[in-house]
């Protein structure tokens, strides 16, 4: 009988990106997020989010009308709240806007053209049409928007907030070998070729249309927001963005927290050990590191590192107890007879118990392998 293994990816190949309604729906009633701008990507967006799958019937205003796959009927006040304009002619505005662009076509109906029916073109092609008649439900559910039709969208005219949140979305690529940092997480990738996420603030405001200091703003106030995670390294190197939240959507699992160490080891770059002092002073911070004398083959600057990391990591998981400055730390090594994390693995073992006052709280396993560029990983917990 032959074995399957389902393997969870979004690769950079596949011409389509999968968009939930529900994701769409977060999105229009997020008052934090500005829209707004020329490129349309949302506006566009929020439309085939509409777009009925399979023939369905309306009724408005006294009159039964048929709605076909790729088309959807709504009063012009439903457009202004979706799109968030205060003026009825800014909603005609966007979608003659998008209409000469050959993404949709629209036609008003009812009394003083107070009803929009439209149709999204080439819906066929990228979505699956049902052919059975039944009320198509719009808060739940998923399409496919094609990635060469976003990024013409947001290639453009200048780009609104919410704009640059879907280019992200759409963008992010999850385990595919060619991109380099995708094992780790979700990664913003915008298929340059070279395989790598690097992006500079200059790179993102030609694509945006906005300023590099925009850019900047924009990006730290989505971090602060909790949509994505922003890593900026010294020098030329550029930054690499991660989306939060974006396992969970997209694929009902439990989202990553991505280490910025381990990105730098995973993309290659250098890595700078701090100094022993330094290391010490941020390692007292976290609370007492004892260190077992036996633990000869590592440096005591290393454990202080390693400790003050895992320490970090595990407080991020919202284990109060982790920031206290009065938690007190031990480390000790792992012989090969011990069964769990130790066994069947590379590195070095290691057990790190936690205590408040007398008492051990918390006790972790953990090991510590060399890498290629002479960093550590202190991966499994």
């Amino acid at each position: 009988m032959d074995c399957y293994k389902l393997e969870i990816r979004q690769i950079v190949d596949y011409p389509r990106c999968r968009i939930y309604r529900e994701f769409i729906q977060t999105l229009i009633a997020d008052q934090s997020i500005r829209t707004g701008g020329s490129s349309g990507l949302f506006y566009f967006t929020v439309l085939c989010s509409y777009a009925n799958f399979r023939t369905s019937y309306r009724r408005l205003d006294g009159i039964t009308y048929t709605i076909y796959p790729g088309e959807w009927l709504c009063r012009v006040s439903e457009l202004s709240q979706w799109f968030r304009t205060r003026f009825q002619h800014q909603v005609f505005h966007i979608l003659s806007m998008l209409q000469a662009r050959g993404l949709i076509h629209y036609t008003r109906l009812g009394h003083h053209g107070t009803l929009v029916k439209f149709s999204i073109k080439n819906w066929r092609k990228h979505n699956t049409v049902l052919d059975y008649n039944c009320p198509s439900q719009k808060e739940t559910g998923f399409f496919f928007l094609p990635i060469a039709t976003a990024v013409e969208l947001i290639g453009t005219g200048r780009a609104s907030e919410m704009d640059i949140v879907l280019d992200l979305w759409i963008s992010t690529v999850y385990k595919d070998q060619q991109v380099q940092g995708s094992e780790i997480g979700p990664v913003v990738y915008f298929r340059n070729g070279s395989g790598n996420p690097l992006i500079t603030y200059a790179d993102l405001s030609r694509r945006w249309g906005i300023s590099r200091s925009s850019v900047g703003r924009l990006l730290k106030k989505l971090d602060k927001l909790g949509h994505l995670s922003l890593m900026s390294f010294p020098g030329r190197t550029g930054s690499v963005i991660y989306l939060r939240n974006y396992l969970s959507t997209m694929f009902q699992i439990s989202d990553i927290l991505v280490d910025k160490a381990e990105v730098a080891m995973a993309l290659n770059l250098k890595l700078t050990i701090p100094d022993e002092s330094e290391t010490e002073c941020e390692a007292a911070a976290c609370g007492n590191i004892c260190v077992s004398e036996s633990l000869s083959s590592v440096s005591k600057t290393h454990i202080y590192m390693i400790v003050q990391k895992t320490v970090q990591f595990l407080g991020r998981q919202g284990i109060a107890c982790f920031g206290c400055s009065k938690a007190k730390y031990m480390l000790y090594p792992l012989s090969g007879d011990c069964q769990g994390i130790g066994e069947g693995g590379g590195g070095t073992a290691f057990k790190l118990d936690m205590y408040c006052g007398n008492s051990a709280i918390y006790h972790f396993e953990l090991r510590v392998s060399q890498q290629a560029e002479g960093g550590y990983s202190d991966g499994e917990k």
